[in-house]
């Protein structure tokens, strides 16, 4: 089971607020979230409630301070990522609704430009495992947690204008 403690300000400071599962929205709890520290497992953590906007992965540590780190200010919600142990496989589509090229994937892609001659992933069923999305090669820029299920549309997930470049599991031990 993972354990995450939010904190209203940098180093741990103010009020603080902990969680060990999903929690859609903390704000009733804290007016502001500006470090935390992971005791335990691996969490997405996002900048606005119901586990939208930006996301973030965190695993066990400190993180005093989320502006020096590149992060936005304020964390709205958080979800737990459970261990999963056995194979990985996710299938990627060029188009949305699983249109155009598929590839199925079952180890990291730095780079599906490379490996898949793919210019972009708009939609994918995620069979096994979790799964960080970047939206640059080589595991840079912003990412997306995708856990086992059918993901029709990025788009309509709140991720227009965004290509989605390349994938790793999560192997972590959460």
């Amino acid at each position: 089971m993972g354990r995450i403690t939010f904190y209203e300000d940098r180093n741990f400071g103010g009020r603080s607020y902990e969680c060990s599962s999903d929690c859609a929205d903390f704000s009733s709890y804290l007016s502001r979230c500006n470090s935390c520290r992971v005791e335990s497992g691996c969490f997405m953590v996002y900048d606005r409630p119901n586990y939208m906007g930006n996301q973030y992965y965190m695993r066990r540590g400190e993180y005093s301070d989320y502006s020096r780190m590149g992060m936005f200010e304020n964390i709205r919600s958080c979800r737990m990522i459970p261990m999963h142990r056995g194979q990985f496989r996710m299938r990627i589509y060029e188009r949305e609704q699983f249109g155009g090229q598929m590839n199925e994937m079952m180890d990291d892609c730095d780079s599906i430009m490379d490996r898949y001659r793919m210019s972009d992933c708009q939609s994918c069923n995620v069979m096994d495992g979790h799964w960080l999305m970047y939206e640059q090669p080589h595991y840079r820029g912003r990412m997306m947690y995708m856990r086992p299920g059918e993901y029709r549309s990025f788009r309509d997930m709140g991720y227009s204008n965004m290509r989605w470049m390349s994938m790793r599991r999560i192997m972590d031990s959460c």
